[in-house]
């Protein structure tokens, strides 16, 4: 007879870790994965009803060995270890004395119930599948079938095609082995532009300064429209709702409630060409918040839900039981914004997207691997003319340039420069990000690429009014102070106070995930189309719906509030950030302020001196009143030219280089003060 050793010998099992144990940790994996496959927009309207298990099936197998797949493997492993530390952080947490931040919490929820304003009545306004909604009026034969729009990432589904579980953000291969009747259409934005156009002329009966969120979606304020009126909430926006009908013979539904954020979950009740409303009286609120996912919240992503789901916070009624805890495992912007939204609190005021500050302007195309030199400076010359249009539309310039790329690794960089003017000719935008491109061409050799942007920042409005005496935009004077935390009031051009909420920095992470996962799903179509085209030996020009897809990603950026992209959960246990220094990290870079302009300049003591003396001279003065010269680029040409790149240090256009990576600063010198071009070109890096 053998013993357990010789069974372990012979056999090649070990017994205190079974083949059974390895594998139900594959298995947990392997759904962890499948979900996360399922993407960004589970919770669009249509889904209930859809086997959601056997459509991450077919994801995961259409999309299984590419490099998207990879990819998503790669994070969802990631998380799983980030999910393990915060489990390992709360067990600890779980043996000490956590009554001081039970007690704050207690104090700032007891905080946030004084600031609840129930006097308001806000709607959020969301057409029904509107670019399918709208093909439909010139193709009334597809009413009756799924049908979508897109073609190698689906941006609209009819109600017939959510049944069998396609949605918008799907890659459409994927989307036609789940439908394979689907009929997709290509994208028509001019179409949609003049219908929602027809839309919004019906949103501003009801509140001239609403809010447009996007193309198809606006919230409202009706409370005055209410009250002059004589209706109820309801009787306003079935009116409303009877009225866009009307006008553009498109469908919409909404959600009415005392705050936009319960406004936009409400309106997704009873989609389609439905409306919803969550009575204004705390007890109805909190309810209706209760049993609610969290996922159903705008501002939390899959990322957050499993994080959240791992700590026991399923629906935003289970926030309360972990109040103590989320702090110290998600950071101070988190608790806030959870306190919040376990007491469905959120906007009350609304403002055109006008209104909002834009903090950058950018545009950027996703392509199949492209390596070919000259094939990729034509592609950023394209780039930086959809961007000169783009400046010119929104009427800014940008005093900074940043550079986006991605590898075909999925490994973004970016670099950005800061000119000796702001910029936002085509021209100048190739200059400045051509040396910043050869740069990384010497860095990588032999790069291969499949994204590639263009954006500015710290902007310079090009709009004449509100201009001080050298042409510039004078600083704004509403700067709030204080905890960056807690809601903040400003002032609007007519001196009404408006509110900042911590919830904007998490709609506008979950927004980036969407607009990453869309970029990620464009490579796997493209993907797949080459595999079809290699098989068959032929090739197809795609031109065309790719650059239907890069419009589609602008428009759907046109009117929602440019907000800084940033860590929105704390650094309590998040992972070690990509060394790769991104444009917030500029955005926060020290500045001083001229005393005689205003004017925000970089923190160098030779640089700012500089500027200064220039700000100072009377003849510089005189010659801008007489010759009606923009003397805030004339400034700027004294200031040198920064890059910010942490891979590597170069002077370009200097007397030498230095050459290796992470060595520094390097400068060049000047060679004159007659040679304007010369110095005007040179760039530090640093």
């Amino acid at each position: 007879m053998r013993n357990d050793a010789t069974l372990q010998s012979t056999s090649g099992k070990d017994p205190a870790n079974p083949p059974e144990a390895k594998s139900e940790v594959a298995v947990a994996e392997h759904d962890t994965l499948k979900y996360h496959l399922l993407g960004p927009s589970l919770t669009k309207a249509g889904q209930d009803a859809v086997d959601q298990q056997k459509v991450s099936e077919i994801i995961y197998n259409a999309s299984k060995g590419s490099k998207f797949f990879n990819n998503e493997e790669h994070k969802d492993k990631n998380l799983t270890q980030k999910i393990e530390k915060i489990l390992a952080r709360k067990r600890h947490l779980e043996n000490i004395d956590l009554t001081s931040d039970l007690r704050r919490a207690d104090e700032y929820i007891a905080e946030l119930e004084l600031s609840r304003d129930l006097s308001q009545t806000v709607v959020h306004v969301d057409c029904d599948a509107f670019y399918a909604a709208v093909e439909e009026l010139d193709h009334p034969a597809l009413k009756h079938v799924p049908m979508a729009v897109g073609k190698g990432v689906l941006t609209t589904c009819n109600y017939h095609a959510r049944k069998y579980g396609c949605r918008s953000g799907m890659a459409g291969f994927v989307a036609m082995k789940l439908c394979p009747q689907l009929i997709c259409l290509p994208l028509n934005f001019e179409k949609y532009t003049k219908k929602a156009q027809e839309v919004r002329e019906v949103l501003a009966q009801y509140d001239p300064r609403f809010q447009s969120a996007s193309m198809d979606e606006a919230y409202l304020n009706i409370t005055q429209y209410c009250t002059e009126h004589e209706m109820n909430p309801d009787e306003a926006v079935s009116q409303l709702r009877a009225q866009v009908f009307e006008r553009a013979k498109i469908t919409v539904s909404a959600g009415v409630a005392a705050n936009a954020r319960i406004a936009k979950i409400a309106s997704n009740r009873n989609k389609p060409n439905g409306q919803f409303r969550v009575a204004s009286d705390r007890a109805t609120i909190l309810a209706f918040m209760r049993d609610l996912p969290t996922r159903k919240v705008n501002g939390v992503g899959r990322v957050f839900e499993r994080e959240l789901d791992a700590i026991g916070i399923k629906t935003c009624g289970d926030i309360y039981a972990q109040r103590a805890f989320i702090s110290k495992l998600f950071g101070e912007k988190a608790f806030h914004f959870l306190m919040q939204v376990h007491l469905g609190l959120g906007h009350t005021s609304v403002r055109p997207a006008e209104e909002y500050e834009r903090k950058s302007v950018g545009t950027e195309s996703t392509f199949r691997d492209m390596s070919g030199k000259e094939e990729l400076r034509a592609k950023l010359r394209w780039i930086a003319e959809e961007l000169e249009k783009d400046l010119a539309r929104t009427q800014h310039k940008g005093r900074t340039l940043v550079l986006k790329i991605k590898l075909h690794t999925y490994e973004v960089l970016t670099r950005q420069v800061v000119p000796p003017k702001a910029v936002s000719t085509a021209d100048d935008l190739y200059t400045y990000a051509l040396l910043m491109f050869q740069k990384l061409e010497r860095e990588i050799p032999g790069m291969k690429l499949r994204l590639m942007g263009l954006r500015c920042t710290h902007l310079a409005s090009t709009k004449k009014e509100d201009v001080d005496f050298f042409g510039l935009k004078r600083p704004p004077t509403n700067t709030t102070s204080g905890n960056p935390q807690k809601r903040r009031r400003g002032s609007d051009a007519d001196g009404q106070e408006w509110e900042v909420w911590p919830e904007d920095e998490f709609e506008a992470a979950a927004r980036e995930e969407r607009e990453e996962e869309f970029h990620h799903l464009e490579r796997l179509s493209q993907e797949h189309e080459q595999k079809i085209i290699d098989q068959s030996g032929t090739r197809s020009q795609h031109k065309a719906s790719e650059e239907a897809d890069r419009r589609l990603r602008r428009e759907q950026q046109t009117d929602i509030p440019a907000y800084p992209k940033k860590e929105y959960r704390g650094t309590a246990t998040l992972p070690a950030a990509t060394p790769t220094k991104n444009t917030d990290e500029a955005a926060n870079e020290e500045v001083w302020h001229c005393p005689v302009c205003g004017r925000p300049q970089v923190a160098r003591d030779r640089d700012f001196n500089h500027h200064v003396d220039f700000c100072l001279s009377k003849a510089t003065i005189r010659d801008a009143v007489e010759n009606g010269e923009d003397a805030g680029e004339e400034m700027e040409k004294s200031a040198s030219v920064v890059v910010t790149a942490e891979r590597s240090s170069v002077v370009v256009g200097g007397a030498g280089a230095s050459k290796g990576r992470g060595k520094g600063k390097a400068r060049g010198k000047r060679k004159g003060e007659g040679k304007e071009e010369e110095r005007r070109k040179k760039l530090f890096f640093g």
